[in-house]
């Protein structure tokens, strides 16, 4: 069987292009050429077939399906670039999306499309944060990201494809640990379920010949194990990086609705069994990488909360504010 993987060397398309090949399945890879990716091809290159091209074009995507059995669809352009460049998100979020789908209809045996969505289409949801996958779509009306997945679930559900849509929660991964500011956006009561890389791509590999999940919804999230405040997330963190708990004040993040909740994945689970770790064995994965690092960030502490502190927009306009009244 050989199977497509659109995206193969970002988070969730690594711990996938991993799995597939733990399965001696054949692989052809479809990513964008720069320095980053063409250094990782290096590893896969004589397990993988690895095809050059750009989700806009085509004529790029046609030749990367043709001869394809399944395709696991996880390329995508996500915030915070999403946020700065829209029209060039959209251009490969939902028109290379209509690209890949368009050539898969084109084949005289039409391959089965496997498409990573997010919870961010379902909005703020601080208030009710239990979600189902029948709940209502209703994204941010300043996160182009989750609007233009809405796009592409209605492109792939009018297709005449045998599709299933995976709805990912937040996910997180030991070899993506860099603070962004985007930590800033997320109010500190929301609710957080998060699910290891590892997991979503066993679960996105395990898609690739079960018979029960076309047609289907699915959310992908680490279950009851996994599910934590944001706060509280945020204070372990920062007490595994040695920067000490609640080392910053309520005042440096946004305090309007984001996305993010507790996801349902009763039927996810039971069809795809993937949920395999949980959120302590994800921090204790963090303590051991982190664990030289640790000592070196709690002499600094005091710099450290400074630099933290310099990211927020939000602790800027509060600081200006005070300083306005005084």
């Amino acid at each position: 069987m050989r199977i497509l993987l659109t995206g193969a060397f970002g988070n969730v398309g690594l711990s996938t292009l991993k799995e597939l090949l733990r399965r001696n399945y054949d692989v052809r890879i479809f990513e964008i050429k720069n320095k980053r990716n063409r250094h990782l091809a290096r590893k896969f290159k004589n397990q993988a077939e690895i095809f050059w091209g750009d989700l806009r074009n085509p004529k790029d995507v046609e030749l990367a399906v043709t001869g394809c059995d399944v395709i696991i669809h996880v390329a995508a352009i996500i915030p915070p670039l999403a946020d700065r460049k829209p029209k060039f998100a959209e251009a490969v979020n939902v028109g290379g999306t209509l690209n890949v789908i368009e050539a898969m209809e084109k084949q005289p045996q039409k391959p089965k499309l496997i498409f990573t969505s997010s919870v961010a289409i379902y909005g703020d949801r601080t208030e009710n944060p239990l979600i189902r996958p029948i709940d209502p779509l209703n994204p941010n009306d300043d996160d182009e990201y989750a609007k233009q997945k809405v796009k592409c679930e209605e492109l792939v559900r009018n297709s005449g494809l045998k599709w299933v849509i995976c709805r990912l929660t937040y996910i997180v991964s030991i070899n993506k640990l860099q603070l962004d500011p985007l930590m800033f956006e997320m109010p500190l009561n929301t609710c957080i379920e998060i699910c290891d890389t590892k997991d979503v791509g066993l679960a996105l590999a395990n898609a690739v010949e079960n018979r029960d999940i076309w047609g289907e919804t699915l959310h992908i999230a680490g279950g009851e194990r996994c599910r934590i405040s944001y706060k509280d997330y945020l204070n372990e963190m920062f007490d595994i990086f040695g920067i000490g708990r609640s080392p910053l004040p309520p005042e440096a993040f946004s305090t309007k609705g984001f996305h993010c909740g507790y996801l349902t994945t009763d039927k996810s689970q039971a069809l795809l069994q993937y949920q395999r770790h949980t959120l302590d064995d994800y921090f204790n994965e963090v303590r051991k990488k982190v664990a030289f690092s640790h000592l070196f960030t709690a002499m600094f502490r005091p710099i450290v909360r400074k630099f933290l502190l310099y990211k927020s927009l939000y602790y800027k306009e509060y600081r200006s504010t005070l300083n306005s009244h005084s």
